[in-house]
């Protein structure tokens, strides 16, 4: 039980309160009832009496025996009736305070099993309708709450994850500088740098990734033209590619595009993030870029002929440190949360980013902005 603090009065429970303010209810009834009645019955009593006289009944001699016996009735009976309906009025406000309270005690119930960590707790179908309904809302929060934290201790989980790998490598490559067991080279102190880059990308990512999530990173919307900013995007990775006949990067973009609304630079690091996925994934054949206008959207669909993704795991693309191959992505230095920022990125310009995907058979990454109105 939790003890008031110093100088404040205890507070008496919602329970407490409901059964004092009906029994007040009921003294009040009670009180009220009887002095009404005594102070009026005895009254009509004589009235009734003197009807009697009228009738020819003569009550005279004895009205005064009459009055003391009503009296002595009336206190009888009303003795009786302020007991047995004091004690059922008692039993039953009693009875409806812990039926209002009751509801109450298990979501406090819960709350405290929710502060001590455990989410699996619901409260169940209650009687009275507004409680029923502030039952459900609570299992609504509950729900979330339990989305959250579960999504917490897999960001945890994948976080340690990912930073994992490249911290042993780092020391595995220290200790044996350290002892002698790998000599100092170029090459060596290339992959500690490679190692240690990715670190700093990893770090990056969720950065950056956590201020777009809590509204931190500000988009500056303007009028864009997109079809050269593609050309700029691929320009920038067509160097990359010199040299590789089996893969090819291709633009097509067949028709006038109108200007869309949103953050140039933001555009082109969703792009960029796009663009290195599918020639990451895409070993051999073709990635192409292709925009086209569809209603009041301009889509952007970067397509591959790579290892595309399964039915199952496509659901979970956008997921941050998802991965359908981890130690692929590993290898070549994937954060796993790309397409996490890419998807915050387009849903903060107004559009929205979609995937379509067979194994084998290559993927297609989709998505759209806003055109921009003339006013």
């Amino acid at each position: 039980m939790v003890k008031p603090a110093p100088g404040r009065k205890s507070r008496l429970s919602l329970r407490d309160r409901l059964l004092i303010s009906q029994l007040v209810v009921l003294a009040v009834t009670v009180i009220a009832l009887a002095a009404v009645s005594r102070l009026s019955t005895p009254r009509y009593f004589v009235i009734t009496l003197q009807q009697m006289e009228l009738g020819g009944i003569r009550t005279r001699q004895i009205q005064g025996q009459l009055m003391r016996g009503f009296e002595g009735a009336w206190i009888r009976g009303m003795t009786w009736s302020i007991i047995l309906g004091g004690a059922t009025a008692g039993a039953t406000s009693y009875w409806l305070s812990q039926k209002i309270t009751r509801p109450l005690l298990r979501m406090e119930k819960v709350t405290r099993q929710f502060a001590a960590g455990d989410f699996s707790s619901r409260v169940p179908t209650l009687d009275i309708p507004e409680f029923d309904r502030l039952g459900h809302g609570f299992n609504r929060m509950a729900n979330d709450l339990e989305g959250v934290e579960q999504r917490r201790r897999d960001l945890v989980g994948d976080l340690t994850h990912e930073l994992r790998t490249p911290l042993t490598i780092v020391r595995g490559y220290l200790e044996g500088l350290a002892d002698g067991a790998v000599e100092p080279s170029p090459e060596t102190y290339g992959r500690l740098a490679s190692e240690t880059e990715r670190l700093q990308r990893l770090v990056d990512d969720l950065q950056e990734l956590s201020k777009l999530e809590s509204g931190y990173l500000p988009i500056d919307g303007q009028p864009v033209a997109v079809v050269p900013l593609i050309w700029r995007v691929r320009d920038r990775f067509a160097d990359q590619l010199l040299g590789i006949e089996t893969l090819t990067l291709i633009v097509d973009v067949p028709k006038p595009v109108p200007l869309v609304w949103g953050d140039p630079a933001r555009i082109e690091q969703v792009l960029v993030n796009l663009l290195s996925n599918a020639l990451r994934h895409t070993p051999k054949g073709e990635v192409k870029i292709q925009a086209h206008t569809e209603g009041k959207f301009v889509w952007v669909d970067v397509s591959d002929t790579g290892i595309g993704i399964s039915a199952e795991d496509l659901p979970h693309v956008f997921e941050r440190f998802w991965r359908a191959d981890r130690s692929r992505d590993r290898a070549s230095g994937g954060s796993g949360v790309g397409l996490a920022i890419c998807r915050r990125l387009v849903e903060l310009q107004g559009g929205q980013i979609t995937v379509r995907s067979q194994p084998n058979a290559g993927s297609t990454f989709s998505f759209s902005l806003p055109i921009h109105q003339l006013v």
